[in-house]
């Protein structure tokens, strides 16, 4: 829910839209690049559950792998989840406010969906899909959606499916269920099965304990050797990485970064090009954003650069 150029606190309106940290990599997928996607999720069986599939139709994602929950009309069994979310402007940063708690996804278990039938080839009856992208923003939302992005992650592995997975660290979301100590519990185990993973320096610390030589602790500036290093570390401990990638942005604004990238990739690192002073109309999702061109990229050319 989005109040435009007003504040959360003080707004009488919002605009609506669809979206979340794993959608919107698939979302820009089919919308920027013209891949077919579809969306694995759950919504409670009401009208903003039917409001959000409509959305994500509009969109142009495959919603027939939705799990529909039934609720009792007050959320008390599950609900859909809200996230309101300021775009910031200036020296007044981006704001979110989630609300997102006993949501029918949070509650999703491994039955709810089948994998096998996802990943198999469909040569053998499945659907086939080439590549799953998923992430922490999904795994933080409960405990139980900790055992089935795992779940997700290991039956896509089985058939060969590619992996990627954003790191994207909440400490807010992970504080009720075990803090940072879960947040590396999980994560260290869903990167056994993972092909490409995308994190910035705050995420792979927080996440799976690799720390970068020479980073101011605000982490305002990036030490770009000591997060090569970093990278190449994490790649010789999870040797199943085929990319890592991450975005580099240096935040003058909520209006103006400075915005580059840089990925590992058969153990060379590949820079994108340095955008100076870039205008941003809206930060929230560019992580996102870049992740769907990464994802695009892998999967139609021959090399990371």
């Amino acid at each position: 829910l989005d109040p435009g150029e007003g504040r959360i606190r003080t707004a009488r309106s919002f605009r609506a839209w669809e979206g979340g940290g794993e959608y919107n990599v698939i979302r820009g997928l089919h919308k920027c690049f013209g891949m077919r996607t579809a969306v694995i999720t759950s919504f409670a069986d009401n009208e903003v559950g039917l409001l959000m599939k409509d959305f994500i139709e509009q969109g142009g994602v495959d919603t027939s792998l939705i799990c529909w929950k039934k609720t009792d009309g007050i959320g008390r069994l599950c609900r859909n989840g809200l996230n309101f979310t300021e775009r910031g402007f200036g020296i007044r940063g981006a704001k979110g406010c989630s609300d997102r708690a006993n949501t029918a996804i949070s509650q999703a278990t491994p039955e709810d969906f089948d994998f096998d039938y996802i990943f198999k080839n469909k040569s053998d009856g499945g659907l086939g899909v080439r590549w799953l992208h998923t992430g922490g923003i999904y795994a933080a939302l409960s405990e139980q959606a900790c055992e089935t992005v795992i779940a997700a992650c290991k039956a896509a592995k089985k058939y060969g499916t590619i992996v990627s997975y954003d790191l994207n660290y909440r400490p807010s979301m992970w504080e009720a269920i075990g803090g940072l100590a879960k947040a590396q519990e999980v994560n260290k185990e869903v990167a056994k099965y993972v092909d490409v993973m995308i994190g910035n320096e705050e995420d792979f610390t927080a996440c799976l304990g690799f720390e970068i030589e020479g980073n101011d602790e605000n982490l305002k500036t990036l030490n770009l050797d000591g997060y090569k290093k970093m990278i190449n570390e994490a790649a010789a401990t999870y040797p199943n990485f085929k990319a890592v990638a991450t975005t580099l942005r240096q935040v003058k604004t909520a209006t103006v970064n400075d915005w580059s990238a840089i990925c590992w990739a058969d153990g060379e690192i590949y820079k994108a090009a340095q955008y100076d002073g870039l205008e941003i109309m809206d930060r929230v999702g560019g992580g996102d954003s870049f992740a769907s061109g990464l994802v695009y990229g892998l999967m139609t050319f021959e090399d990371a650069e």
